[in-house]
């Protein structure tokens, strides 16, 4: 069946204008608990309120905006209880993750892994926090694709919507109770190297405690953050 010319122009409106208010959620431009008026969106982005409406029902879907009674959409706010079950989820899906790719021969994703960690190392040199998360991002999506499985990737892709603007503070901010910033970066990296040998060399039980070390220092970083801050 043709597409719908006029359709296909909202849902491209819809996407682009997702993918601007994740980024500034992300980065936490709209703070959490911050309104986000349907009307000052359309005058911001330029285009109407159906696609800009569209935008925000996925950004709830994905949990990063809620709605509220009387009130309208507003940023989700970090809670210690959300965080918590954040990385619980995450743990649970990189884990299955590594269960089924040590058993598949990961082929180009270790090439998409590499690229994604040499960005990762470009945004570190760079001091470009966002650009740092976004490549991070693109490091675990490549990851997560390494297990073949649709119902992995999706749920990933879905708890990796909440952890991203964790990671935006985890990446920009100095915790007094943990690694300095710098130091935190190197164990990134190295891991995010050690995570791709131990796929290359199909070693499960390496890749599994590699794996719940990368998720247990960025966890105890948020925190610690969250108890601090």
């Amino acid at each position: 069946m043709a597409s719908n010319p006029s359709r296909s122009g909202k849902l491209s409106m819809a996407q682009t204008a997702y993918a601007t208010l994740r980024r500034k959620i992300t980065s936490l431009s709209f703070e959490p608990g911050e309104p986000l008026a349907e009307g000052p969106l359309v005058e911001m982005l330029g285009i109407g309120r159906t696609p800009v409406r569209e935008a925000l029902l996925q950004l709830a879907a994905d949990l990063l905006v809620e709605a509220q009674p009387g009130k309208g959409f507003v940023v989700r706010p970090i809670t210690l209880q959300n965080t918590k079950a954040a990385f619980a989820a995450l743990e649970i899906l990189e884990l299955g993750v590594a269960r089924l790719a040590v058993r598949r021969d990961i082929g180009a994703s270790a090439d998409d892994l590499r690229q994604a960690n040499a960005e990762v190392a470009r945004a570190v040199a760079d001091r470009d926090v966002l650009s740092l998360v976004e490549a991070n991002a693109r490091f675990h999506s490549a990851y997560a694709a390494c297990s073949g499985n649709l119902y992995l990737i999706n749920g990933l892709q879905r708890v990796r919507c909440e952890t991203d603007r964790l990671a935006f503070l985890s990446y920009g901010n100095e915790i007094s109770t943990r690694a300095s910033l710098s130091a935190h970066y190197d164990s990134v990296l190295a891991q995010h190297a050690a995570i791709i040998a131990a796929l290359e060399a199909r070693k499960l039980k390496q890749l599994e405690q590699i794996v719940v070390s990368h998720i247990d220092i960025f966890k105890k970083r948020m925190i610690d953050y969250l108890l601090t801050s």
